[in-house]
């Protein structure tokens, strides 16, 4: 019989984990020959909820779903137990009037304790990925309190910045999602990342010579991706959760499966130092897998635009580090 894989979702009761615990219990990440059991996390008040949520997964009689695990956020020791992934949904969200900085400082410490616990109880082959925000500083505080946890097991999301990228390429260009490819986000999950369109592949073809109006890249394009989850809040009256759990599984896709030729994905890793970034950043890079272990893709050449850009937005994550070096203790 297959071993199943541990999956752990913190905020589970949330609308971003309620959007995507269904699919990975139905087999769509790891394939209808592998078993999963699902770890639900969440603070205690929530318990209730998680319990209602494991009736409907009974109910959906995933053949895949080979168990549930529920617990608060204040008992790490069955939370994360022997799990071989964790979605690191819950965070403290944003609130009227606070500044970034704020929001660093208050889920700091949230993520010190998760990084010790993921240390202490996960799998030896434990992945995780931040979704919380700031995720990419987020992660980075979780990285650092995990000792004897290796760095290249940790993941930001920028795949719903990728996600966006790619949409708006192909509605300008007028043609399929499936046409586009190579969309790399660099830098920080926030306003001043930036999509790299410059690398982007339009049916195979350079973006920038199927959309030849390179303004609209440079302004509309570029703007629009770092404020889309601000527009649906605006639009919707709540921040993004579909598409936000989309991104998760695409990330997780992504890690677990090879990256087909020629292409490449986004998520924000730990710096090794390429293309000048400080090593030990989190920081968004266009990445490829070999479905065991990823790589950074090497030797894009950046013009003085996008490197503008880059600088930009490492700038930001090194703020964010600094803001936070107190509780970088691995």
């Amino acid at each position: 019989m297959t071993t199943p894989i541990r999956v752990a979702i913190t905020g589970a009761a949330g609308q971003i984990g309620y959007a995507l615990l269904f699919r990975i219990a139905s087999g769509e990440v790891f394939g209808p020959n592998q078993p999963v059991i699902l770890h639900l996390v969440d603070v205690p008040q929530a318990l209730g909820a998680l319990d209602g949520i494991h009736m409907e997964l009974d109910d959906c009689a995933f053949p895949t779903l080979a168990g549930v695990v529920k617990a608060g956020n204040d008992n790490f020791q069955v939370g994360f137990k022997d799990v071989n992934f964790i979605l690191c949904v819950g965070a403290k969200p944003r609130g009227p009037g606070m500044e970034r900085g704020d929001l660093i400082r208050e889920n700091g410490p949230i993520f010190t304790s998760t990084g010790r616990a993921i240390a202490d109880h996960a799998a030896s082959d434990v992945r995780v990925v931040v979704i919380g925000n700031p995720c990419n500083t987020n992660c980075l505080i979780a990285m650092n309190n995990a000792p004897g946890v290796p760095s290249d097991r940790f993941y930001a999301l920028t795949m719903l910045d990728q996600n966006r990228a790619v949409s708006q390429l192909a509605q300008k260009a007028g043609r399929p999602i499936a046409s586009v490819s190579n969309v790399a986000i660099w830098g920080n999950h926030s306003a001043t990342q930036f999509p790299d369109f410059f690398h982007a592949k339009i049916d195979g073809k350079p973006a920038t010579e199927v959309i030849t109006d390179h303004e609209w890249l440079k302004t509309t394009f570029i703007s629009t991706v770092q404020q889309r989850g601000a527009a649906v809040i605006k639009a919707r009256g709540a921040s993004s959760a579909a598409s936000a759990a989309n991104a998760i599984l695409d990330n997780v896709k992504g890690i677990v499966r090879p990256t087909p030729a020629g292409t490449c994905y986004s998520a924000a890793v730990c710096s090794d130092g390429s293309y000048g970034i400080d090593a030990g950043l989190i920081c968004g890079f266009p990445l490829v897998s070999d479905g065991k272990s990823w790589k950074i893709l090497q030797g894009w050449e950046h013009t003085d635009f996008a490197k503008a850009k880059i600088e930009t937005t490492v700038q930001e994550l090194r703020t964010e580090r600094d803001t936070v070096k107190e509780l970088l203790k691995k």
